[in-house]
């Protein structure tokens, strides 16, 4: 289980216990989930006119390379923007999005997004296609 346990005594914290329990998945879905994900990206960059994925062999390049960019860097910029996050209420999150995608077209060749603007609208119709796609499998 995931969380914070804290265990108060009348007159002093008496410990705290911090648990984290990771996804776990099999190799089976990691590699459905991840097909799924490549075809969001592959579909999202045929949407847009400003987005372009070679193939769907890149496509899966581009999933991955993004996958792990939200995993490492992401989580950072997410935690030094914080303030600005809760003034716009979470939608600079989007902005965030966005750049994440403009480091992937920076990192990978095949993939190209024209500007910051697409790379927002990328983003949007990403995750809604993603949503959809992991809901139903």
């Amino acid at each position: 289980m995931a969380g914070i346990e804290l265990v108060l005594n009348p007159n002093k914290i008496s410990y705290i216990v911090i648990e984290f329990n990771f996804y776990t998945m099999d190799l089976t879905e990691f590699i459905i989930r991840l097909l799924l994900s490549a075809g969001a990206v592959f579909l999202s960059a045929k949407l847009l006119s400003g987005v372009k994925v070679d193939s769907y062999g890149q496509a899966i390049v581009v999933a991955i390379v993004l996958g792990l960019i939200n995993a490492v860097v992401k989580p950072i910029l997410v935690f030094l923007t914080i303030p600005i996050t809760i003034i716009t209420l979470g939608l600079f999150l989007l902005v965030i999005n966005a750049l994440m995608i403009m480091l992937v077209d920076k990192l990978l060749k095949g993939f190209a997004v024209k500007s910051f603007w697409w790379a927002f609208f990328f983003s949007i119709i990403l995750s809604v296609l993603n949503a959809i796609l992991q809901s139903l499998f």
